[in-house]
């Protein structure tokens, strides 16, 4: 294995899970109805299933697709992309895109169908997508049980996110019992 792999799987295999995890750890909090759901969830039933899916659409631990270059001009909503031009898919704004997802700034744990953006599309489409669907199904239930009832030590929009520019993931989560 090459150096480049390694970095790879290092980044891809941790990061993003654990953007995904505290991202939705943030959700949840943001939304006790929801969690409460969660919490009352059979282990490897139906809800977990979707609610990992919502918590990855919702608010996604990649927040762009890498650039890519445009193969051939396009016209999209008026402007001109030409061949060449570099452009950046927002996944965090496709996740959100009302025409796709009715009601997108609400988080449902139920949605279906949920066909988000989360683990990109074709043949750019996360190879490890299936952990950490995985990750995700083992890791709320068991946070939510163990945690207990908590809450957000500070206001959702004074939380420190870590700075990147593909990645949206938190530098902290601040609980406290409640």
């Amino acid at each position: 294995m090459n150096s480049s792999t390694a970095y790879l799987l290092l980044l891809v295999g941790h990061d993003t899970t654990m953007n995904l995890i505290g991202n939705g750890t943030l959700a949840l909090l943001c939304h006790p109805g929801e969690a409460a759901r969660l919490t009352g969830a059979q282990t490897g039933g139906a809800l977990v299933t979707t609610a990992v899916e919502e918590l990855l659409r919702y608010d996604s631990p990649v927040r762009d697709a890498t650039f890519r270059c445009a193969a051939e001009p396009i016209t999209l909503h008026g402007q001109l992309i030409g061949e060449g031009d570099i452009v950046s898919l927002l996944i965090g704004s496709a996740n959100r895109d009302e025409a796709r997802f009715p009601d997108a700034d609400r988080l449902d744990l139920s949605r279906t169908p949920n066909d988000h953006l989360a683990f990109g599309y074709g043949p750019h489409f996360c190879i490890g997508a299936a952990l950490a669907r995985l990750e995700g199904a083992v890791a709320f239930p068991l946070l939510l049980k163990r945690l207990g009832p908590v809450a957000l030590a500070k206001p959702a929009d004074e939380l420190p996110w870590r700075p990147a520019r593909v990645m949206r993931g938190l530098a902290a989560l601040p609980v406290v019992r409640t």
